[in-house]
């Protein structure tokens, strides 16, 4: 315990406090609390402050785990799409190229640091600023629930491919591939089963936790061992297990923990560095780029037959820059290209970027609303897949979100309204199954301004709407959407908080099913046929049996 005291600094427990009263304050005027933590991290290094192992070790440990549930909802063969690797290669390619050459432009003028960077160096950090941040992207896709959206998709893509570029990269730059015995890292395709099989045995509690921490940490190591990168082993470790039926529990486990040691990683960003008016001129110059790289974002999915709305929070959610660029920066700096100022500016540079995009993100409903004409524009006329046209007419009762609840009350109601029921879900795996079980469902975001402009025919049908999605925050959207769209019918939806109830009710739900209060009264009904049943009490049946 004593060594547990020394390792742990006294002040650490402080600084994730004081990050939480600034997430806390944050949430107040609806930002996202990691604004709140890089906020702090801010003020405390203009205070002194300066970021240690425990931090830094903790921090780690949340990326490894937030890659892992990446993992664990990643559909692999998304990233053989066009939308998803084209557009990365194109975006990353031009990025280059203009960020490289606005780098010498400022290298000839002799302008703050850039002063004498050479070409390669321009290209080497350009190839850096062209990526975003994993762990600023899925945090703010997963506080939307939006991951396995269309957009949420198409977004993870381009940061797994980002991410295998990255690898790449650090191979070369380092001088060695990684060793022959990453070959061997094949086997763990088949053996996949067994580790499904160790996952299914771990039961649902203590065991399950564990389960994912061994394989999370034990997929970073594994790689690492092999000579490839950590966060990548902790990403394909959880897209072996992400087929399994119990991978959305183990990913929902892992959350609270994941949600904490990130606050330590968003902490760390902001404490990096002792910025200079030179380096915080170079970070502001940095970021007038992030940008031109949203909207190149953007232009390139629309190209690429992404509706325009999709493109627009798939764009805004990877308008950053990434930490990867503070590796690049430190591999240039011990080689000799870079100054050691440069780790400072690239450090500012993110975190501002962060800032930067938080605000934008958070209100990217509105912002998509207010100028949905002008993108629009960019669409073309083909569209992707799973973006046709979607006729209602016919169906009486609308089901959003056909998970448990979903589907319980949609297999109730199915014979009431003589199969004239529709299931809607935004998990393409989900559809696929439900499918497969005879139900009537398709594929479809209820938040998504863009579904319900690819409703086509008469609507009148409709009778009854069921908003039953895990995310009461997307149930309250879809509701004020269908709300604004005209739709003055009843409409029920499920929560799990007695809070999130009342703010249902004020989207205009008629009535919300808390589902923890329904499961404990269906208990009771099922309960009180043992108490009444032929007119026996329970005590009367205990006395008779002996008891």
């Amino acid at each position: 315990m004593d060594n547990l005291l020394i390792a742990i600094d006294y002040r650490d427990p402080a600084w994730i406090a004081i990050a939480f009263i600034f997430g806390l304050l944050c949430k107040q005027i609806k930002l996202p609390p990691m604004v709140g933590f890089l906020v702090a991290g801010f003020i405390l290094h203009l205070m002194g402050a300066e970021g240690d192992d425990f931090l830094r070790k903790i921090a780690d440990l949340g990326v490894t785990l937030l890659l892992f549930t990446i993992g664990l909802k990643l559909r692999i063969g998304s990233l053989l799409k066009a939308e998803i690797w084209a557009s990365t290669s194109v975006h990353m390619g031009i990025s280059v190229l203009v960020t490289g050459a606005l780098l010498m432009s400022l290298s000839v003028g002799g302008v703050l640091v850039f002063d004498g960077m050479d070409l390669t160096t321009a290209l080497i950090v350009a190839f850096a600023l062209s990526f975003s941040s994993t762990v600023f992207a899925v945090k703010t896709m997963e506080d939307r629930g939006a991951l396995t959206s269309r957009y949420g998709q198409i977004a993870i893509g381009v940061l797994v491919m980002q991410d295998i570029a990255a690898v790449l990269f650090l191979a070369i730059s380092a001088g060695k591939m990684p060793s022959p015995w990453a070959l061997a890292l094949l086997l763990l395709i088949p053996g996949r089963h067994l580790l499904g099989k160790l996952m299914e045995l771990s039961g649902h509690k203590e065991l399950l936790t564990v389960f994912g921490f061994v394989m999370a940490l034990g997929g970073a190591a594994l790689f690492e061992v092999v000579g490839m990168k950590g966060d990548l082993g902790a990403l394909v470790f959880g897209v072996l297990l992400a087929n399994h039926h119990k991978g959305s529990e183990l990913a929902s486990t892992l959350l609270g923990f994941k949600e904490v040691f990130l606050v330590c990683f968003f902490l760390t960003i902001g404490l990096t560095g002792l910025p200079t008016w030179e380096t915080a001129g170079a970070a502001l110059i940095l970021l007038l780029l992030v940008p031109f790289k949203t909207i190149l974002f953007f232009k390139i999915f629309t190209l690429f037959k992404v509706r325009a709305r999709s493109s627009t929070l798939a764009a805004l959610s990877l308008g950053n820059y990434s930490e990867f660029g503070l590796i690049v920066a430190a591999i240039a700096i011990s080689a000799g290209w870079l100054g050691n100022e440069w780790l400072t500016v690239i450090a500012l540079t993110l975190s501002a970027s962060f800032a930067l995009s938080a605000p934008f993100n958070a209100f990217a409903d509105k912002i998509y609303n207010r100028y949905r004409l002008n993108l629009k524009k960019h669409e073309i006329t083909k569209r992707l897949e799973g973006d046709e046209d979607i006729a209602l007419h016919g169906n009486q009762v609308l089901v959003f979100g056909m998970g448990r609840v979903g589907c319980a009350a949609y297999d109730q109601i199915d014979a009431m309204v003589d199969g004239k029921i529709l299931g809607i879900d935004q998990d393409d795996r989900e559809v696929d199954r439900q499918l497969e079980g005879g139900r009537n469902v398709l594929r479809g975001d209820a938040t998504n301004p863009e579904f319900w402009s690819r409703v086509a025919g008469d609507q009148t049908d409709i009778k009854l709407i069921l908003l039953a999605m895990p995310n009461p925050k997307a149930n309250r959207l879809a509701a004020e959407h269908l709300r604004a769209r005209g739709y003055n019918g009843p409409m029920v939806a499920t929560a799990k908080f007695q809070g999130d109830v009342e703010k249902l009710k004020e989207a205009g739900i008629d009535r919300v099913f808390n589902i923890y209060a329904e499961a404990g009264t269906g208990a009771a009904n099922h309960m009180r046929e043992f108490l009444t049943s032929d007119g026996d009490s329970i005590e009367g049946r205990a006395r008779n049996s002996g008891m």
